[in-house]
Formats: C-alpha cells, sequence, structure tokens
C-alpha cells in the first residue's frame, strides 16, 4: 500500500515528533545527552531526505530541526564567530 510519502519523509517526520517529545520531558541534565543522539540519528535522515526527496524538502526540515536545536546551533554560530553573545 503506497500512502504517496517517501521513507525519508516518513522517517524526518518521525524524528521530528520524537524530538519535540523528548523536549516536553524535564532534564536535570538540560536535555543534552537526548540532543546528542537526536543529532546523530537526524543527520543520516537529513541526507537520506535530500537524495531522495530534493533540495527543498531537505531545507524545509533543516529549518524545523533548527527550531527544535536553537540552542545548539546557536552555541555552534558563536563559536564559529557567525553570532556574537548579548552583552
Amino acid at each position: 500500500m503506497d500512502l504517496g510519502i517517501p521513507v525519508s519523509g516518513f522517517l524526518a517526520l518521525l524524528w521530528l515528533l520524537i524530538a519535540n517529545v523528548v523536549g516536553f520531558f524535564p532534564s536535570k541534565k538540560k536535555h543534552w545527552p537526548a540532543a546528542y543522539i537526536l543529532m546523530s540519528i537526524g543527520l543520516p535522515i537529513t541526507v537520506y531526505l535530500f537524495y531522495e526527496s530534493g533540495f527543498w524538502i531537505g531545507v524545509l526540515f533543516l529549518i524545523a530541526a533548527g527550531s527544535i536545536f536553537r540552542w545548539p546551533l546557536i552555541f555552534l554560530l558563536r563559536r564559529l564567530g557567525l553570532l556574537k553573545a548579548p552583552s
């Protein structure tokens, strides 16, 4: 039975759902262990999504993932010198 959604799209939506559910639960370690696991799983899904669904769908997924991982993204941009810390 074909639902019209590629496998990569299903995996990406499942990943987004899991990432949002993980964010709802309180954490003493500020969610960093879960973030590392989600990032390591999300990277191959992102590559597969770009390959199977195209550039724009991949970019939409990156935007959605970036909204979930806004603090790791901000820390990375600060470390690269592309973003200044608030004074």
